[in-house]
């Protein structure tokens, strides 16, 4: 290891024991991620599966039969289809439950509900239950986006502007610290305790993560107080179905939708074609989840790299700009390669460093934008944002993806080009309405702290 590696090292442990919101922060998003990465590569493989039986109820696959579809051909449009539905369905539960129930409340139950959705899927894995597998794909796609959501809500309730920037990239490393220990986790466990055990170890992550919610509670406190904003401690308020609304009035949040939506689209046009080897590849669920947890562990490295040496230095000193177009620039190269030449290993080196500019970069920088504006903003609009017009970009995506298969990788490529350069187009939008906004929330003195009284 480098001296400057180690004086890296030095500056964030130190950083961390100056700032106990901090600490609290990089743990919590540690043993969340911990908790989703565990269970993120046997969603991959059940994506990836040929055994239909596992993946998909029997009826289901009876009624595609009778009407001489090829189910196997659709598994990941018809999956992401119902996911979308199924987000649509969940906006006005979470827009009531944060409108209706303090800050203290609503936090625990959400992850609270997804633990007892573990244990219950634990169950439904140790009886090989028929269509376990659609469950739990459709299941985790919602808990990812949902308690992630959620945590950079609550982020944005305890950091300031000028904190988040400084602090936030520190936070992410703690994430990607936990999304590198989960897929360790399952490559090294799956083949030995099997695919039900592995659900009980997250389950164990994501209970200790209603500790750390407890733990920053009085930080967020004492910011609202100081700032004289509306307290999280009392509910919100407001419509249950604000979050969309809002994105539909409100420019910066138009953009951020723009830019959710064509940066989906790169993503699920590179995860179905990373599918599609796979499933030519591999021939059984565990070895193919062992194949996604080794694609994790890279791209959570890379992540992590960035995270320590670049992030907090860009957003401190030139704001979330660069943060913001590095990651767009680099996805447009990337399938401009992949147009030309699209082999297996270099669609694997696009995944990593597509997915590591977002983790390391591009959502940080998206994120200290969320602590500039008023709490339904973050909670409604945001969380509208990264589920609903998130799974909408998936879906459509999916499809678009199915459509131009037929014509080969090169025709996906290319097409993803022009879609990473809408991409791009809608960052430099975001970038824009952003720099409006103010520096402290609009209804705010310009002081902050992250104390507790």
């Amino acid at each position: 290891m480098t001296e400057r590696a180690v004086h890296r090292i030095q500056h964030v442990r130190d950083t961390l024991r100056e700032s106990p919101p901090l600490l609290w922060a990089f743990l919590y998003f540690f043993f969340l991620l911990t908790a989703y990465y565990i269970l993120r590569p046997v969603r991959e493989a059940m994506g990836a599966s040929r055994d239909l039986g596992a993946l998909f109820p029997q009826a289901m696959i009876d009624w595609f039969a009778t009407r001489g579809v090829a189910l196997e051909e659709f598994v990941l449009q018809v999956l992401f289809t119902c996911t979308f539905f199924i987000m649509i369905a969940l906006q006005p539960v979470y827009g009531a439950l944060v409108s209706r129930y303090p800050r203290r409340v609503f936090l625990p139950i959400v992850y609270g509900v997804f633990i007892a959705c573990l244990l219950l899927f634990h169950l439904a894995f140790e009886m090989e239950l028929p269509g376990r597998g659609m469950a739990f794909f459709l299941w985790l796609t919602v808990f990812n986006l949902f308690a992630v959501t959620v945590f950079w809500s609550f982020m944005a309730d305890v950091f300031a502007d000028v904190d988040a920037r400084r602090v936030y990239g520190y936070i992410g490393a703690g994430g990607t610290l936990g999304a590198m220990l989960g897929p360790t986790l399952t490559s090294l466990l799956v083949e030995r305790v099997g695919i039900a055990n592995l659900l009980l170890v997250s389950a164990v992550f994501l209970a200790l993560c209603i500790v750390f919610i407890m733990q920053l509670r009085p930080y967020a406190v004492a910011r609202e107080r100081r700032l004289g904003l509306a307290s999280g401690e009392v509910p919100m308020g407001g419509e249950i179905m604000a979050g969309l609304k809002l994105v539909a009035r409100e420019p910066l949040l138009r953009a951020l939708a723009v830019l959710m939506i064509f940066g989906v689209g790169v993503g699920t046009l590179l995860y179905n074609e990373q599918n599609a080897i796979a499933r030519a590849a591999y021939a059984t669920n565990d070895a193919a989840t062992a194949f996604f947890s080794r694609i994790d562990l890279a791209i959570n490295t890379l992540t992590l790299v960035i995270q320590l040496g670049l992030t907090r230095w860009l957003l401190s000193r030139y704001g979330v700009a660069p943060a913001l177009l590095i990651p767009a620039f680099a996805i447009l190269l990337g399938f401009s390669l992949l147009a030309a030449s699209p082999l297996p290993i270099l669609v694997w080196m696009v995944q990593v460093a597509t997915r590591a500019g977002e983790f390391s970069l591009a959502k940080p920088a998206r994120e200290t934008i969320y602590t500039r504006v008023p709490r339904e903003w973050r909670y409604k609009a945001g969380a509208a944002i990264d589920t609903v017009i998130y799974r909408a970009g998936d879906v459509t995506f999916a499809w678009v993806y199915k459509g131009l298969a037929v014509f080969g990788s090169a025709a996906v490529f290319g097409v993803g080009a022009l879609v990473a350069l809408g991409m791009t187009v809608g960052a430099w939008r975001v970038i824009r309405a952003q720099a409006r906004l103010p520096a402290t929330p609009r209804d705010a003195p310009a002081s902050d702290a992250a104390t507790p009284t």
